[in-house]
């Protein structure tokens, strides 16, 4: 099956991607990154990036199944 995409992301909503971008920068603080915003992303080890993205589906299902 051929994509017509380009191969690059698209921002379909722009509030969502703000929104997840403070969630994400809640989730670190929560778990001891502190100034998660301006630190290098390149370094942080693959269980920290784990967590948080982890962490940010579980709060979003939790969030999903209480709208139920």
């Amino acid at each position: 099956m051929a994509s017509s995409s380009s191969g690059r992301n698209t921002t379909l909503i722009p509030e969502a991607k703000q929104g997840l971008q403070r969630l994400k920068t809640e989730v670190a603080s929560e778990i001891g990154l502190s100034d998660y915003e301006n630190i290098d992303k390149g370094n942080l080890s693959s269980r920290d990036n784990g967590r948080i993205g982890g962490e940010m589906v579980k709060r979003m299902i939790e969030s999903y199944e209480q709208e139920l």
